[in-house]
């Protein structure tokens, strides 16, 4: 990790040295003409050379920085497909993670340490990344606990996109009271006394939580780049060198986008961003669209922060929700007149689209538009667009999408929500959801990603686990072996897919001449370890474009140094973010888990058989519920 001559390196005096050559290393490049290889060398941010020791030697100069992988497994950077990493950087330093906490109990403690730390006006917040089925105690906080923990300190706790749990400070800081009506869409719990309770309810839609969230104080000027640029580093963390930001609701261009932006000037960001544009306002978002058509097109920007569309919504009418803890929304029977004015205004003006769509109903009636369009000419027309969630889509709508030339990006929301999805729809659907094996055996583009970090976490090894086991963090088993996809596949989804979405396939996602030189050195062996253990994997050291922007254990102290985190009350500086991952499992252990986790698989595929009339509902041999998972 220097340099100095490394197993036999010498540097020799050559033109364009490398800035970094990684060596004896388990490199899977996602290139099927050479899949593996041994060594890499990086110049200029572009890879250069890929094989063995006598390929990357001539690359050495006396300036090359060489990392010895230590014979670990070295992945193409991972590139999360629908992350909304400029909303969550703004916010980072400001927020309680719960993500990786393993019950219920540890999380309270954390927050009572917080609200002991955070000086008043300032709230506690816990927004997202985690679900009641991670914990052990398999619950939400109740008020009282959260009044508890914190008497006098504003205390935010958002469950999914489905409730928020405020304690009493919170309400009164929000200024809720009696007289507060509820929200079209929303519910303000409220005892027999009328006063509000502490609970806000998604009735669908979610807007009454991030609404509410919108009270809380927010960071200014330079706080928000430190905050940004700790997300990043967090992001780097786990592998992650590109995303493809979503947008969302309360991200305004331009205003949310300056910091990104400013950074990216600075040359300051260590993730490469695509970003998306999402019309805020009700009523005006041909408008919007319009206005932005005029100012920018897609792949503005560089490979560090480019523009990839419009997106996930176009128009408020045509949205759904992804709430499975209330029936699915019916929408307007009208939207369609407007959506297919947004549409064909971005078609016409080389504009790609992404589109949330958690139902196929929704998805159906987008795409009755599209090929009304398609009969003008407008699908296909080169322009990238795509579905992102798809939970319900059905096969006839996957073949429709095929024709007209899209694509899908899939995320883990499942590995959060399983049980509330189950408890609506049942094993049945819930085992088709999304339909991932089916998209890909129709030659659809799937990207996947997270969708944090308002519900999933941001770690993507959990999505990966989830696309590869089925499992939800509860270790719910949803989707069977039939819906699953294997760990090769899966990362090709996390990286090529991913560059595909931005029109980057050519340069992005592969280790081979002529890419970005964007990798992860990984504690464990993607490939080898047993399937449970995916999920606790992290990056050790994380290169993007040739610059080490993350290393820990033996490469401490080689990654760029960042500044403190400000202000010093904040979480993440106490906490950090994700919690510390558990160690592999012991084999005997192992062994235990696989046999309960076939159990009750066994289980539910027969309940699944037999409310389809495929098996007899006459008693089986006995089920142990010690099995139940």
């Amino acid at each position: 990790m220097s340099t100095m001559p490394v197993g036999g390196l010498v540097p020799q005096a050559v033109d364009d040295a490398a800035d970094l050559v990684v060596r004896n290393a388990k490199i899977h490049t996602g290139d099927p003409g050479r899949p593996h290889a041994e060594a890499l060398a990086i110049h200029d941010g572009v890879i250069t050379a890929v094989g063995d020791d006598k390929d990357v030697a001539p690359h050495i100069g006396a300036d090359t920085k060489v990392v010895d992988a230590l014979g670990r497994r070295v992945i193409p950077g991972l590139n999360d497909a629908h992350l909304h990493v400029i909303r969550g950087g703004l916010n980072y330093v400001l927020e309680l993670r719960w993500d990786g906490v393993r019950s219920l109990r540890q999380g309270l403690e954390m927050l009572r340490e917080q609200a002991a730390r955070t000086p008043k006006g300032q709230w506690v917040r816990v927004v997202g990344g985690w679900s009641a089925e991670q914990f052990a105690e398999r619950r939400l906080p109740t008020v009282a606990e959260l009044n508890a923990a914190a008497p006098d300190t504003p205390v935010f706790v958002l469950h999914l996109y489905q409730s928020a749990v405020l304690n009493r400070a919170a309400l009164k800081a929000a200024g809720y009271t009696r007289d507060t009506p509820d929200p079209r869409g929303g519910q303000i719990v409220r005892g027999r006394d009328g006063d509000p309770t502490g609970m806000l309810l998604a009735a669908p839609s979610a807007l009454i939580l991030y609404s509410t969230l919108a009270k809380a104080p927010v960071l200014e000027g330079e706080d928000k780049k430190i905050s940004t640029r700790h997300f990043l580093r967090e992001l780097n963390r786990f592998g992650l060198t590109s995303a493809i930001d979503a947008a969302g609701g309360f991200q305004n261009f331009p205003d949310n986008y300056s910091t990104v932006v400013e950074l990216a000037k600075a040359g300051q960001l260590s993730l490469r961003i695509a970003y998306h544009l999402f019309p805020q306002t009700a009523g005006q978002e041909i408008d919007d669209l319009a206005r932005w058509i005029e100012i920018a097109r897609p792949e503005d920007g560089d490979e560090w922060l480019r523009l990839n569309g419009a997106g996930e919504n176009l128009t408020w009418a045509a949205a759904d929700f992804e709430n499975f803890a209330q029936p699915r929304p019916e929408h307007a029977p009208d939207y369609e007149a407007e959506f297919e004015k947004a549409v064909r205004l971005l078609m016409e003006n080389g504009w790609g689209f992404r589109l949330h769509a958690t139902y196929d109903e929704t998805i159906r009636r987008d795409l009755a538009v599209f090929e009304k369009l398609s009969a003008e000419g407008l699908f296909p027309a080169g322009n990238r667009w795509l579905f992102d969630h798809a939970e319900t889509v059905s096969p006839d709508s996957l073949d429709r999408v095929a024709a007209l030339g899209g694509a899908m990006s899939v995320q883990n929301r499942l590995s959060f929500q399983g049980d509330a999805f189950v408890r609506r729809y049942g094993p049945g659907a819930a085992a088709d959801a999304p339909p991932v094996r089916a998209m890909l055996d129709r030659g659809l583009t799937v990207g996947a990603g997270t969708d944090a970090t308002r519900v999933s976490t941001y770690n993507p090894w959990v999505a990966l686990h989830w696309l590869i086991s089925g499992r939800t963090v509860g270790d719910l088993v949803l989707r069977p072996p039939t819906n699953r996809v294997d760990r090769q596949t899966a990362l090709a989804m996390f990286t090529r897919a991913g560059a595909a979405l931005t029109g980057e396939d050519e340069v992005k996602g592969v280790l081979r001449p002529g890419c970005y030189g964007d990798l992860a050195i990984l504690s464990e062996d993607y490939f080898a370890v047993p399937e449970p253990d995916i999920a606790h994997i992290e990056s050790l050291l994380t290169v993007t474009g040739g610059r080490i922007v993350y290393a820990t254990a033996e490469y401490e102290g080689l990654d760029e140094e960042l500044p403190p985190v400000n202000p010093a009350w904040s979480p993440v500086a106490h906490f950090g973010g994700y919690q510390v991952s558990r160690r592999a499992a012991l084999p005997g252990a192992y062994q235990a888990e696989l046999l309960g986790q076939a159990i009750a698989e066994s289980e539910q595929h027969r309940q699944w058989r037999i409310a389809r009339g495929l098996a007899p509902d006459a008693v089986s041999t006995p089920f142990d519920p010690c099995f139940v998972l």
